[in-house]
């Protein structure tokens, strides 16, 4: 067995990503959704012009007068930088060494096996940042991978803040249909004037858990299919005031993408709310190319005992108009 079979085509940067977009992808519920329109950009980094129209009354005049002066629009280009995302690997020669070969094309195929369980781990570990990131970008703060320092907030960006709304499902009392209202009231008043198809809610498990056993959401489904409702596990998903719940499970470690007791709706079928562009990888095979959403490339080590692979993503996510999301509270 030899280290020149990584100079096959097989192995090209070209080859390479090729094989980490046909690894098994098994995304998070945000990219299951598809809310995020996907992009690939030529650029590291995008503007987002922001047009501050007003709505205001017209007052009524005689007819021949002169009608009132309309002003102009203030705008303003707001840039993103995409955030670079890279990561290594090692094939070491004795990995590659102990490989039963029966010929140059066996050999190839064998080291490429061994050369995507590396890319598929390395995928794994890409979606579940940019499913994250994802779920920043609907929160309005985009985190990095300790939880803590924020890469980008939306709401500095756009000039606005978040949107809350506590359901009090503490209460037994509550009236939760009605709570649920206002805040889809809460939600259409920052739309303004566009359309949305329907809404749907990420709850925390312990959200979730106060909403299905709050006694008014009970007594609402008391009689439907006899009871069946309360007999099932519903954490897929159900409607209740028109609005479809679902738990939500994303967890790293100790990070939880949704935090406990907290949960958020968003609109559905509003065209580029949510987006997600892709700056090409920094290589110079790629500049001024089209982004894609992963990268892959392999070089020899020092002395050619080993191959180190990297694989990066460049993403920008964006929500539009941060204030759409509506942050809910359990308590």
């Amino acid at each position: 067995m030899h280290m020149d079979i990584f100079n096959d085509d097989a192995f090209s940067v070209v080859s390479l990503t090729k094989a980490i977009e046909d690894t098994p992808f098994v995304p998070g519920r945000v990219g299951q959704l598809g809310i995020f329109s996907e992009e690939g950009v030529s650029t590291t980094s995008i503007s987002i012009e922001k047009v501050g129209s007003t709505v205001s009354l017209v007052p009524a005049a005689s007819r021949g007068s002169s009608g009132r002066p309309m002003g102009n629009d203030k705008r303003q280009m707001i840039p993103f930088t995409a955030t670079h995302l890279p990561q290594r690997a090692s094939i070491l020669a004795d990995e590659v060494q102990n490989l039963r070969a029966f010929g140059s094309e066996t050999e190839v195929e064998t080291a490429q096996r061994l050369m995507n369980r590396k890319l598929a781990k390395m995928r794994r570990d890409l979606d579940t940042t940019i499913e994250y990131q994802r779920i920043g970008a609907i929160k309005g703060s985009i985190l990095d991978s300790d939880g803590t320092t924020e890469l980008l907030n939306l709401h500095t960006a756009f000039g606005t803040s978040v949107t809350s709304h506590n359901l009090v499902l503490g209460t037994a009392g509550t009236p939760v249909r009605n709570k649920v209202i206002e805040a889809r009231r809460k939600m259409e008043a920052a739309l303004g004037g566009l359309t949305y198809s329907g809404a749907r809610v990420l709850c925390s498990a312990s959200f979730f858990d106060a909403l299905v056993g709050h006694a008014k959401v009970e007594a609402a489904f008391d009689r439907y299919m006899n009871g069946e409702f309360l007999r099932e596990d519903q954490r897929g998903g159900f409607y209740f005031a028109g609005v479809f719940w679902e738990e939500y499970r994303g967890q790293v470690g100790a990070t939880k993408f949704i935090a406990d007791g907290e949960a958020w709706m968003v609109p559905e079928g509003v065209p580029d709310l949510f987006v997600t562009n892709y700056a090409p990888a920094d290589y110079m095979e790629t500049v001024n190319t089209l982004g894609q959403a992963y990268y892959a490339k392999q070089e020899p080590k020092d002395f050619n005992k080993g191959i180190d692979v990297e694989t990066q993503s460049n993403p920008i996510h964006i929500c539009t108009r941060p204030a759409v999301p509506v942050k809910l509270l359990a308590a």
